[in-house]
């Protein structure tokens, strides 16, 4: 068996969202895998504290996903300074926390402009040199609450189950290119910020631990190593897959 495949040496991604959290894991699985790895993010001290740990073959560049006008300067900018992205990982997003009734028109589109509108401007600016070299891997970061009902979340999760729809329809017009559309579905990953939400809620800490059918949450490398395969050409024969990484809560009862 050739474990060549799995390698990513070559190959350069790009992760929005990329300097924390389930972004910094990802970004962490792909420079492990030998790819050269650019993040961007609005926050350009967290961007610079995440290249210096992550070594000599990572960059950044400052951009909010919000801001679709900035995006084809961004991508030429990225192409002419670093090279071709092989491997796009649209991880940035926004949480909103709240019951429907109390959700406004104006958040509930603010949550769909950030995690669906801009999503697929960043795939569409950056799949058209993907199309012209006929290959590349784009992998959008869904979430559980895509994939069933979970109180007060109900802008994030309809953006998440979006998202599914979104690779749908692009896989039907990408594919002929050899460009793969895949989403990964996250569970409950480690976080300080979850730590800290659910140690300080008992109840719902209890009712999440029950949900997953597994030992424990997960940890932001899961996230990353299933990036790194779906971006390999282990996966050259994959797209159009929602690919849950939760312990099983999905199907769990």
């Amino acid at each position: 068996m050739d474990l060549t495949v799995f390698s990513l040496s070559g190959k350069i991604v790009l992760i929005t969202g990329g300097g924390a959290g389930i972004g910094f894991g990802i970004s962490k699985a792909m420079i492990m895998a030998g790819a050269k790895v650019v993040i961007t993010g609005r926050r350009e001290a967290v961007l610079k504290e995440a290249v210096a740990s992550l070594g000599e073959n990572a960059w950044y560049f400052k951009h909010d996903i919000r801001d679709k006008a900035k995006i084809p300067a961004l991508v030429e900018q990225i192409e002419g300074e670093i090279g071709p992205i092989d491997i796009l990982v649209n991880n940035a997003g926004i949480h909103l926390k709240k019951e429907a009734q109390d959700t406004t028109v104006e958040e509930f589109e603010g949550v769909l402009q950030t995690n669906l509108i801009s999503v697929f401007a960043m795939t569409r600016e950056f799949a058209k040199g993907m199309i012209k070299r006929k290959n590349g891997s784009i992998i959008l970061i869904g979430s559980m609450a895509g994939n069933f009902g979970i109180a007060k979340v109900v802008a994030y999760g309809t953006s998440k189950a979006a998202l599914v729809g979104l690779m749908n329809n692009l896989v039907t017009e990408y594919s002929k290119y050899n460009v793969r559309i895949n989403t990964i579905a996250p569970g409950w990953i480690v976080s300080d910020m979850f730590l800290n939400a659910i140690n300080n809620d008992p109840i719902r800490r209890e009712k999440i631990i029950n949900r997953i059918a597994m030992t424990g949450f997960g940890r932001p490398e899961d996230i990353g190593n299933a990036a790194v395969f779906l971006g390999s050409e282990a996966a050259r024969y994959i797209t159009g897959v929602l690919l849950s990484v939760d312990g099983g809560a999905t199907v769990n009862f």
